[in-house]
């Protein structure tokens, strides 16, 4: 696969998301990729992010004079793809612009939130060649293809140095909608069955964490102390995998496509206790390492805690890794669809 990538240009841009931006262009790189990465936001602020989903017209500016400077950054360059990840502020303007200045330039789109939360996206598809989304009712509606995300390399990694397993089960995740409720009552249930739980709830800010409970009834619940506020790095993270036996996956309310934990999980050979009953339809499914729960009537069994996990066969496994979701945007002819079953 590296031949289609080698000393090709690609502007990527992207919003800043967990560094997995950084890995995406980092993995790019190390396939012989050129790769100018440019945040697709003008600025990361909490501020920033909240006048850009609720109310972007005041931010308008801002985001014109940052890719105007962008163009002048990348005039004089020849770029064979564009590659844009949400496209949540991209205008019109700057994609208008830099195809005429890249008539053969491929223009490739994906992304890893909904529609409903993106409404800038739809208004930017028709610029693109290449069209995917990691969620299959999108897809479907804005016919686009469906690709569902990946794990990167350090969780195969992970998978090859399993140490002591020191925890039951696992939960890593940013603090929202009823992840806490479900989160406590599956904590709640390993203590009375005698397994060793650890949950991180983060926060990305006070401010943050005020705003919610102030707005958003299903922080009332929120206990502050089990609450962290600093966000954790890769080697942290893989040292919990390393650590952990089963990973707790809690999707958000209505998403219909597939978390990157879960994928992340599976790619270090852990077995995924998650809230989207959607799994089932995966290629990947299996039910001795997946368990599907339903978020308003939590069942557990502690059989599924007691078997060891089940190899994923290679060409699936590798499908599901970031290089076999980049030779997907960036390569297939025709697409891997991964068809689900119904």
């Amino acid at each position: 696969m590296t031949d289609n990538f080698k000393n090709k240009r690609i502007l990527f841009l992207s919003v800043k998301t967990f560094n997995y931006e950084k890995a995406i262009a980092d993995k790019l790189k190390f396939l012989g990729a050129i790769v100018d990465y440019y945040d697709e936001r003008p600025a990361n602020s909490i501020f920033a992010k909240g006048i850009i989903r609720f109310k972007r017209s005041l931010y308008q500016k801002k985001i014109n004079s940052y890719y105007k400077e962008m163009i002048k950054k990348t005039i004089g360059i020849t770029y064979d793809s564009l590659f844009v990840i949400k496209g949540e502020v991209v205008p019109s303007f700057f994609l208008e612009d830099f195809k005429n200045r890249n008539p053969k330039c491929v223009f490739i789109y994906y992304t890893w939130d909904s529609f409903n939360n993106n409404p800038n996206a739809v208004s930017i598809l028709k610029f693109f060649n290449r069209k995917f989304t990691f969620d299959s009712d999108d897809a479907l509606m804005f016919n686009l293809d469906f690709r569902p995300l990946f794990f990167i390399d350090d969780y195969i990694i992970n998978k090859k140095n399993n140490g002591v397993i020191n925890y039951d089960l696992l939960f890593l995740g940013t603090a929202h909608s009823d992840r806490y409720k479900i989160g406590n009552s599956v904590v709640n249930w390993c203590d009375e069955q005698n397994l060793m739980s650890y949950a991180y709830y983060y926060m990305p800010s006070r401010f943050v964490y005020l705003f919610k409970m102030l707005f958003d009834s299903s922080f009332y619940s929120f206990e502050y102390k089990k609450l962290s506020f600093k966000s954790l790095n890769i080697n942290e993270i893989m040292s919990l995998y390393n650590e952990s036996a089963v990973i707790l996956d809690i999707n958000h309310p209505g998403q219909k496509g597939l978390t990157m934990r879960t994928f992340e999980a599976l790619g270090a050979g852990k077995k995924i206790i998650t809230t989207n009953k959607h799994i089932k339809k995966y290629p990947f499914y299996n039910e001795n390492n997946v368990f599907v729960i339903d978020r308003e009537n939590i069942v557990l069994h502690k059989t599924f805690f007691d078997s060891p996990f089940i190899e994923i066969e290679s060409g699936l496994y590798e499908d599901m890794s970031i290089s076999g979701w980049l030779k997907t945007i960036f390569v297939d002819i025709n697409p891997n669809y991964w068809i689900l079953k119904d």
